[in-house]
């Protein structure tokens, strides 16, 4: 195993750790990240499955203490430079205390399109189930129904337009990692890109509140062959557009007075109520 490029940093206006800068600001990093091709993984933990999944690291950021814990996984990217740096030094760097161990600046894949994701689901063999997430602007909620969809095997997810970035530092964060696992896309148009799932025999649930929903439970006891399982918004949940695009509208029974769960909990229990 060769030996990692490790550069000690002192400066935290370093030109060289631009990708690290302003990490809490959101509304900068969701526009600088897509547009300058990365994305953040946090956490040893969240590396190594970035690392697992095929992801290619841009540089590493880490104090001291961790180096020796990372040493296979930077060990193993050489020609990636290591920077390494006292804690307050990358406090001021990053906006926060870095004390889940390290933090990798990767390269962001490009996007494929829907019919060739769904097509290369499950070993090739092609998408069963999935879901689609319409503006879930939340990037926990987002990094949560990741973690969900991966342990319940949903085969794919996509997102609208306008829905919360999947790579974002905290939806990747929320997830464990779990978002590498699951091949995930942008839909579009919306909501007219329902129409391609369609194209690939995929029956479009709507998980909503209307007269005319059925239960999930009549979903799951006669279940389409391909099923997408659409998701709204916090607070407003799907647009008339989305739920006038589905093929039919699903709610999941309720009792106490309750009538709506959390996006991200909806999803865990649509996800098992249609497992196979």
């Amino acid at each position: 195993m060769s030996q990692p490029a490790v550069v000690r940093v002192t400066d935290p206006a370093d030109p060289r750790l631009h990708d690290y800068t302003g990490l809490t600001d959101v509304k900068l990093r969701t526009r600088r990240e897509p547009a300058e091709g990365l994305f953040m993984a946090e956490s040893s933990t969240v590396i190594r499955r970035a690392l697992r999944a095929g992801h290619r690291p841009r540089s590493f950021l880490m104090a001291d203490k961790w180096l020796d814990s990372m040493a296979d996984v930077v060990g193993e990217h050489p020609d990636v430079p290591v920077f390494v740096g006292d804690e307050a030094v990358l406090r001021e760097i990053t906006g926060f205390h870095l004390h889940r161990g390290a933090l990798a600046a990767m390269h962001r894949p490009a996007l494929a399109p829907v019919h060739e994701l769904l097509a290369g689901a499950r070993g090739g063999s092609g998408a069963r189930r999935v879901a689609v997430l319409e503006d879930v602007v939340d990037h926990t909620n987002v990094g949560a129904i990741f973690r969900s969809a991966a342990a319940l095997g949903v085969d794919a997810v996509l997102v609208s337009p306008r829905c919360a970035d999947p790579l974002y530092r905290r939806s990747v964060r929320v997830s464990m990692g779990t978002v590498f696992q699951v091949p995930w896309t942008r839909l579009e148009p919306w909501p007219g890109g329902l129409d391609l799932l369609r194209e690939d025999g995929f029956h479009v649930a709507a998980l909503a509140l209307a007269d005319d929903a059925v239960s999930l439970d009549d979903l799951v006891a006669e279940p389409p062959e391909r099923l997408a399982l659409v998701l709204g918004t916090e607070g407003h949940g799907l647009s008339r557009g989305a739920v006038a695009g589905a093929d039919s509208v699903v709610s999941i029974p309720m009792a106490g007075g309750v009538d709506s769960l959390n996006v991200a909990a909806a999803s865990a229990v649509a996800f098992w109520a249609t497992r196979s």
